[in-house]
This record gives structure tokens, sequence and C-alpha cells, in this order.
């Protein structure tokens, strides 16, 4: 059961409503095949200061779940899963010099990868933006 605190912080979380987004809050945004993923809102106010993300090398290919890199806060190291199937196409390159750029624009500068989806990418186990409010609130 959530704390009245942990509920008011999830009511003030920004959620763009052009994403999708998953359990383990991540977001996701699929354009002509690329899906553009980064961490929440809420993921980065949990983190804290964020202060090293390390990548997976660009080709490199996963399935659904599997740990792509990890980002490193303050207090704490967390695994990055990718939340679809297939190949990375880009990294962040700003993240190397500046990576509190996640906590200040998580859903913008702050972008971790971006993948090339399999043809076959099956995204509806994603959460619509109202279903993940409902996760964090």
């Amino acid at each position: 059961m959530r704390s009245e605190k942990e509920r008011e912080k999830g009511a003030k979380m920004n959620l763009p409503n052009d994403l999708l987004y998953t359990n383990d809050h991540e977001w996701v945004k699929i354009d002509d095949g690329i899906a553009t993923i980064g961490i929440t809102d809420f993921a980065q106010s949990e983190l804290g200061d964020i202060i090293f993300v390390e990548f997976p090398e660009i080709e490199d290919e996963f399935e659904r779940e599997d740990v792509f890199g990890t980002i490193e806060a303050v207090k704490t190291v967390a695994d990055m899963l990718t939340p679809i199937s297939g190949v990375i196409t880009a990294v962040n390159p700003a993240l190397e010099d500046s990576p509190e750029l996640v906590n200040q624009d998580p859903y913008g500068d702050g972008w971790l990868i971006k993948l090339a989806l399999r043809e076959t990418e099956d995204v509806s186990h994603l959460l619509t933006p109202e279903t993940y409010g409902k996760l964090i609130n």
C-alpha cells in the first residue's frame, strides 16, 4: 500500500500523453519503426541525482526485458531494461558528459536509446498514459 506522500508525488509527475509506458517506469515513443526510450519522470525522481549512464553498442540486438545498460545515481545503480525487442540505432551522446539531463528533462534531452523495432514486434504490452498514471498514483 502506498503512503499518502507517495500518492501525492505520483500525482504531480509529468506524464506526456503521446508516449507509451512500462511497469518498470520507462517511456517509449515510436516513429516510423524507431523507438526512442527513456525513463519516466517518476523513475528519475525515485533514483535521485543521476551521475552516470552505461550504454550498449550501436547495432547490439536485444529481446524484450533484456538489460541494455545501467543508470547510476548517487545512492544506487539500476539496470535498464528494453521494453521492446530490436536493434540499437543510437544512444544519447549528451548523457556522457551531462547525465543529469535525465533528471532535468527525462522526456526530451534526457532520452536514453533508440532502437529499430522488429517488423513483428508487438507493443500491446506497453501502457497508455492513463494506465501508467494509475500505476504511480
